[in-house]
């Protein structure tokens, strides 16, 4: 009996071992070679838009190059759950089409095991999305933000949208409750804050000081280092005697304030360079001082969930390994993989911003598309599974 029981055991272990690295170095062989094939298209496309600026802001075309280097693990982050479908349907399809997935079946592959291996495997292309999002392409596209700043020195700076980037903060002074609201219109090099303008307000709304700075940086403490700074104030309202408005200039100016370095690089930096942490400090704040969050919510969850998504396409790619061979060749099922890709990331995007326009919860418009296609590739598996 126990020999019995030591083969049913090598049975059960060693084939199944055998099995999992076969399918696993398929897979990831062929997802390799997807993702490597869609950053050269998208390396090419960046390198020509970064070209259109060479000699005109004083760059080259090893400036053009290193800028469209920066943007490789953005776009291999957004990637990766795409180039996993793909890569798993061309591997399962060449395999259904040769017999080896109909072999396997045959010696005891079940559904329900197959889809335990590729979620097996989805969960290391999860680990490896979480790390492209939070930790390198963060990094990588600031470094292509100041890149272009550096570009755009001898232009004014690296401009911030049409009206600048605006911060908001509230604390008390020794003359009370105080609000302030900063506009940002460019980012140099080095980080530096260009055409900087802090408007002060008392606690009844009423404006009280501005100040204008050529150029600013932010402390680690939180102060804020302006120069060639123009400060104008208006005086209180309650005064007896009518003071005339002052004015006077400042080389160096010093303004204190409790917004963190964190809090401003969030606000004058595209949503991109954020973390998931760093989205949710932000939201945080953006609720604490009674502004409109939504957005930085729904793009938390949007990246928090995001690389759950590659549970999904392995979900989405096994019904093609259950096709019949017959039912279309390796480059039809592809086709249709590419096409599914494309839906799921319109859609994606589609959700954010239907959930924002219609006031959605944000965690339900960042996973309504995963949910739906992942409703949808069970639903297709389980259907070929007991009718095919």
């Amino acid at each position: 009996m126990a020999a019995a029981a030591r083969r049913r055991a090598d049975g059960r272990g060693g084939p199944v071992k055998t099995v999992r690295r076969m399918l696993y170095r398929d897979i990831v062989a062929s997802v390799t070679f997807v993702a490597l094939a869609f950053l050269a298209l998208f390396y090419f496309i960046d390198l020509v838009d970064q070209l259109g600026d060479v000699g005109v802001r004083g760059s080259g075309a090893l400036h053009a190059a290193l800028g469209a280097a920066y943007e490789l693990p953005g776009h291999a982050y957004e990637l990766v759950p795409i180039a996993l479908l793909i890569g798993t349907i061309y591997s399962l399809a060449r395999l259904a089409q040769s017999s080896e997935f109909t072999i396997l079946r045959t010696g005891g592959l079940g559904p329900g095991q197959a889809l335990v291996m590729l979620a097996g495997l989805g969960l290391s292309f999860s680990l490896l999305t979480h790390v492209l999002g939070d930790y390198v392409a963060p990094w990588s596209e600031r470094q292509a933000v100041l890149h272009r700043a550096q570009g755009a020195e001898g232009t004014g700076g690296l401009r911030i949208g049409g009206a600048g980037a605006w911060i908001k903060e509230r604390r008390g002074t020794p003359q009370g409750e105080r609000s302030y609201s900063i506009n940002i219109a460019a980012t140099g090099s080095g980080g530096s804050l260009l055409a900087v303008r802090i408007f002060e307000f008392d606690a009844d709304g009423r404006l009280v000081s501005r100040v204008s700075a050529r150029q600013g940086r932010v402390a680690d403490d939180g102060r804020w280092l302006l120069s060639d700074a123009e400060v104008t104030e208006w005086p209180a309202a309650r005064d007896e005697a009518m003071r005339p408005v002052r004015q006077r200039q400042e080389p160096a100016l010093e303004w204190p304030s409790t917004l963190t370095p964190d809090v401003v690089a969030a606000a004058v930096l595209p949503l991109r360079t954020m973390s998931t942490v760093e989205l949710w400090r932000y939201s945080a704040h953006l609720s604490g001082q009674e502004q409109a969050s939504q957005r930085y919510e729904i793009q938390f969850w949007k990246k928090a969930l995001y690389p759950l998504a590659c549970l999904v396409m392995v979900a989405l790619a096994l019904p093609f390994a259950y096709l019949h061979a017959r039912g279309g060749g390796i480059s039809l099922k592809v086709f249709g993989g590419i096409m599914i890709g494309i839906g799921f990331v319109l859609l994606n995007n589609l959700a954010g911003h239907v959930g924002l326009l219609r006031g959605w919860s944000p965690w339900v418009a960042a996973s309504a598309p995963s949910g739906l296609f992942l409703l949808l590739s069970l639903a297709a598996f389980a259907w070929l599974v007991r009718f095919r």
